[in-house]
């Protein structure tokens, strides 16, 4: 396997006038798999198809193991990539499927290709299909077939193009383990695209969120879960996504109060306002997600709304509250106000969140746009 450096990748179409991919750099480390995720068009599918070579970047360079390989050809840098279409010869067996990619691009005899097709078939659990064709196969077995298809070339880098996208979802949790496993076997080094955070945010050892072509944040997903670097990926990364809402901060004694000068207010302690780069008086945004919302005790200060909605999500319970539009609170399941009920609720203060209202950019000292991701 190998590493990979994308530095300053960019991609512009229609001489200049859109531009797919904006001053991107990533680094994936040996070994390493990471997920890119995004809304339609932000650049993800652009960026792994310049990586793969079907696409010349307009500028920077891509390195795979140290070498520079931003001017070479799809066939000269050992990279695989499995598409979300499959791409499978409909006229030929899953043997000579899997064995193609061999016999052009090695001078392995035909007995060590079939070896090799036989291991791979074997890993993916297919060695009963070798001699159907595509037409014979269901989605699942089509997209092993993919699979195997890349991995018995043992490329150095894999590429995956939303492989489960035209699974149902049963199917795409399987095959979503199948492919961990395979990574945990193999030790491969992938670049893995999708628009299902989900996938994203379990299958990576660090996810890249891209929108309109620019990098917004890349880390270990819990950590880009709990830091969001900006409020864009506050709201796309998490279901039911982070609540938002435009207040004042207000210094007030030794604490700093949110208030949006009519209904709400919130008191954050001075610890935690120490980690906040605000001032008296600055309009923020205040996001907080849905599991960090509770229903107050007692003895607490809570926050009086009313409850909009009651959606059963079988372990939870999802409030739309009247605090503010579309506000949901996720709670146990045994919380069960009926509609028009007032509620009174307290947020997990450590959770919350904090936004410049202009740029939208964290206001917490800690965030960083690129958070280091664990070890492979």
């Amino acid at each position: 396997m190998a590493s990979l450096q994308v530095e300053n990748l960019r991609k512009e179409f229609d001489r200049g006038t859109i531009v797919a991919v904006d001053d991107v750099n990533l680094d994936v480390k040996d070994g390493e798999f990471v997920t890119v995720v995004g809304p339609s068009g932000c650049g993800k599918t652009t960026t792994l198809r310049m990586i793969a070579g079907l696409e010349k970047p307009t500028s920077g360079e891509i390195y795979l193991d140290g070498e520079d390989v931003t001017k070479k050809s799809a066939r000269q840098r050992d990279i695989a990539m499995v598409f979300q279409n499959y791409a499978l010869y409909p006229h030929k067996t899953v043997f000579q499927n899997m064995e193609f990619g061999l016999r052009m691009s090695t001078d392995l005899t035909k007995d060590e290709r079939a070896e090799k097709v036989q291991w791979a078939a074997e890993m993916m659990g297919i060695e009963e299909l070798l001699e159907q064709k595509p037409d014979e196969l269901s989605g699942g077995q089509k997209q092993r077939v993919a699979l195997g298809r890349a991995i018995v070339r043992e490329p150095k880098l894999f590429l995956f193009d939303e492989p489960l996208s035209n699974l149902d979802a049963k199917l795409r949790t399987t095959m979503r383990a199948e492919i961990q496993r395979l990574q945990d076997e193999l030790g491969i080094t992938a670049v893995y695209v999708t628009h299902d955070q989900e996938e994203a945010m379990t299958m990576g050892d660090k996810i890249v969120i891209l929108e309109d072509g620019e990098l917004q944040q890349i880390g270990a997903p819990t950590h880009v879960y709990e830091n969001p670097s900006n409020e864009f990926v506050g709201g796309f990364v998490g279901s039911p996504s982070m609540n938002f809402m435009d207040v004042v901060a207000r210094a007030s004694g030794n604490s700093l109060v949110l208030t949006d000068g009519e209904d709400f207010r919130y008191s954050l302690s001075r610890e935690y306002a120490d980690n906040i780069v605000v001032e008296d008086g600055q309009q923020v945004t205040l996001g907080i997600r849905p599991e960090d919302i509770y229903p107050a005790e007692p003895s607490e200060d809570g926050i009086q709304t009313r409850v909009d909605v009651l959606e059963p999500v079988g372990s939870d319970n999802y409030l739309y509250l009247e605090i503010r539009n579309g506000f949901i609170a996720r709670v146990n399941a045994d919380v069960k106000p009926d509609i028009g009920d007032p509620i009174e609720i307290t947020f997990d203060e450590s959770k919350i969140r904090l936004f410049d209202a202009d740029t939208g950019v964290s206001l917490l000292e800690a965030d960083d746009t690129e958070a280091p991701a664990p070890e492979p």
